[in-house]
């Protein structure tokens, strides 16, 4: 009885971190991730506002820019495109037009408080549709997992599928 009930337990962590192949974490950041852009580029075309990405190392949020300061910043009407952090153990990598972007953490604790956080993105979502070319890697580095968001030709999003490195 204790063998089986130890055999349950084990199949249950085995389950739930996504040993089998599958990452739901992964994969549910991914369909979030893909499913916003969707929606900004709708909102983009709907309200002729220009919009982008913004990504950190463990976080990203959609950005609009405002017209009569000419700056980036945080949509006040929407926590749907609020900043989002990514779950433990989840990265980005990210290239746009062909090139690796390094990603960096916005500093709040900057010496000069009068500083202004640079939310410049990193992708554009234009009001006329187009989205700016770019591959957005989403990885489980341990792992050895990684999906991959991008642009098509048609300004959609397209969103590659589940890739486990060999052993």
């Amino acid at each position: 009885m204790v063998v089986v009930i130890i055999g349950v337990v084990i199949a249950g962590m085995l389950l739930s971190i996504g040993t089998t192949g599958r990452d739901s974490e992964l994969e549910r950041e991914r369909d979030r991730l893909a499913g916003l852009f969707d929606y900004v580029k709708e909102r983009a075309e709907l309200q002729t506002l220009e919009y982008g990405l913004f990504v950190s190392p463990a976080s990203y949020q959609f950005v609009v820019y405002d017209s009569r300061t000419r700056q980036w910043g945080e949509d006040t009407l929407d926590t749907t495109l609020a900043q989002h952090p990514l779950p433990a153990g989840l990265d980005f990598s990210l290239v746009v037009e062909g090139r690796k972007v390094v990603l960096k953490t916005p500093d709040p604790d900057s010496k000069l408080k009068t500083t202004i956080i640079d939310l410049t993105p990193q992708v554009m979502v234009f009001s006329s549709g187009d989205i700016s070319d770019f591959q957005l890697t989403l990885a489980r580095p341990q792992a050895g997992r990684t999906v991959v968001l991008g642009d098509a030709p048609d300004g959609s999003v397209t969103v590659g599928p589940l890739k486990v490195a060999s052993p």
